[in-house]
């Protein structure tokens, strides 16, 4: 890692950790001194105006290997992505928007075959497009129940225009790579909560059904049972719903929660749900869906109102928090106090971590130690949690060199969506206005929790495993 990178990151990270963590100010100050004078010595040193050592010529750091990329349309026309894990499967469902003046509104499939030569074999568009108000398409999620596979795309469309209450589109996918098999099979509308999903999340819970849990425009993240939805229609599809606490900041007027992940909690045996929205973030035990009960509060926590992209380690101690605004670190927390049951909520940062301190990291995927993000203006990031307390950047790549947005946001341009493969390590990337990206990490060729003494416990479902004490099949009615 570049020893300028090393004392800027490191600088910047004690500094906000210890400003948003005020009772932690004491035992921190050597370090935050030493990580200041080190930022002090980079600028003095006449890195000038960039701050970084990513340029437009010399874009990424010499352990990331660029394999494919693929420009999509107009810029500002790419939202988030997902990838397939099984390497005979080798797909990925890239959301399509309209952020810009103009682009299509559905989703992408891109042919991963060789990851060096991805390809667009197939692009699903609702009807009317230009009908359609607002953004379009925003999140995708695949899944997997009796055999066959399926795509999500949350979409979002506004008033005066049609389907203002349509949230997500089902696809049939299984029969790819051939494209005329491709069908729709499925829409979730929400009448009473117009606006559509901004984020969704796919899960295989441990009673061995899936569930698709949602934003909605209310104090709550709804829960679908995709079996249910794909082989009866929607109707019947809601099982639950996940409520937004009440905080100083309310329980949420309009969207409550922007964002969750939700994971198998191996040493308690149980389904946890990590939500972040009004108020900051919360941690739900929801091994009985029906009767979500709050582990954890993130509330008070300074400089956050609204809480965004929230991820937990493998063993849930630890949590990655994102706050989109301009300037934000991604905050890292120790849950450990409040899973032990000597605090309920918890309001201070362990550490912090940016790119860039004038700019936002966006979303991210944690495969331990390692967090690849997907930051903006700032490309693929990745850093490693080996130590909590100090996170450092490993590696880099700048998929964006253009300016800052000046439609809307300043921010929002550049990597807008991550995943990583753990089969065999494959990183890709969706980039709001340069397109699809493919990588490799040196020393990464893929990831399984237990190697490194953690449980093998990600965003990446496992589909044909059945977790302890699963009572039912994948393809058995609902209990």
């Amino acid at each position: 890692m570049p020893e300028n990178l090393r004392g800027t990151c490191q600088g910047v990270t004690r500094a906000l950790a210890a400003t948003t963590a005020p009772a932690t100010v004491a035992r921190r100050g050597a370090r935050v001194l030493i990580g200041l004078l080190a930022a002090t010595a980079v600028a003095a040193s006449g890195t000038g105006a960039q701050e970084t050592p990513w340029t437009a010529r010399n874009p990424g750091s010499e352990n990331i290997t660029v394999l494919g990329h693929i420009p999509l349309g107009p810029r500002l026309s790419v939202a988030d992505m997902d990838m397939e894990q099984e390497l005979d499967r080798p797909y990925a469902y890239v959301a399509r928007m309209v952020y810009g003046e103009r682009g299509p509104k559905g989703t992408d499939i891109v042919d991963l075959s060789d990851p060096a030569n991805p390809k667009v074999i197939y692009e699903w568009r609702i009807e009317n497009q230009d009908l359609h108000q607002r953004t379009g398409g925003m999140d995708v999620k695949h899944f997997k129940w009796d055999g066959r596979y399926y795509v999500v795309q949350s979409l979002q469309f506004g008033q005066g225009g049609p389907d203002p209450d349509l949230g997500a589109v089902v696809l049939d996918v299984t029969g790819l790579p051939d494209p005329s098999t491709v069908r729709e099979v499925a829409r979730i509308r929400e009448p009473e909560l117009p606006g559509g999903f901004h984020n969704i999340f796919v899960y295989k819970h441990s009673n061995g059904r899936v569930y698709l849990f949602a934003t909605v425009r209310g104090p709550f993240a709804h829960v679908y049972d995709l079996g249910t939805l794909v082989e009866e229609g929607p109707e019947e599809a809601l099982a639950a719903r996940v409520p937004v606490p009440e905080s100083a900041e309310g329980s949420g007027s309009g969207r409550g929660y922007h964002d969750f992940y939700v994971g198998y909690h191996p040493a308690t045996a149980t389904d946890r749900f990590y939500g972040g929205g009004t108020g900051g973030y919360y941690v739900y035990d929801i091994t009985d869906l029906e009767n979500p009960s709050l582990l954890v509060t993130l509330t008070g926590i300074s400089g956050v109102r609204y809480g965004h992209t929230f991820t937990p380690t493998p063993d849930g101690r630890y949590v990655v928090a994102e706050t989109e605004y301009q300037y934000a670190p991604l905050r890292i927390f120790d849950l450990q106090p409040a899973l032990e049951g000597r605090v309920r909520n918890i309001r201070s940062p362990i550490s912090a971590w940016t790119a860039h301190w004038k700019h936002l990291a966006h979303n991210h995927e944690i495969r331990w130690p390692y967090v690849f993000v997907s930051g903006y203006l700032d490309g693929l990031q990745v850093f490693s949690l080996l130590d909590p307390e100090n996170p450092e950047t490993v590696a880099y790549y700048d998929t964006y060199t253009g300016p800052p947005n000046t439609d809307r946001y300043a921010m929002f341009n550049g990597a807008f969506g991550v995943d990583v493969r753990n089969a065999d390590g494959l990183i890709v990337v969706s980039d709001m206005t340069t397109g699809f990206w493919t990588f490799r990490m040196e020393g990464f060729q893929g990831w399984n929790g237990e190697d490194w003494g953690m449980p093998d416990v990600s965003s990446a479902q496992k589909w044909d495993e059945e977790l302890p004490g699963v009572a039912a099949s994948a393809g058995s009615s609902r209990p």
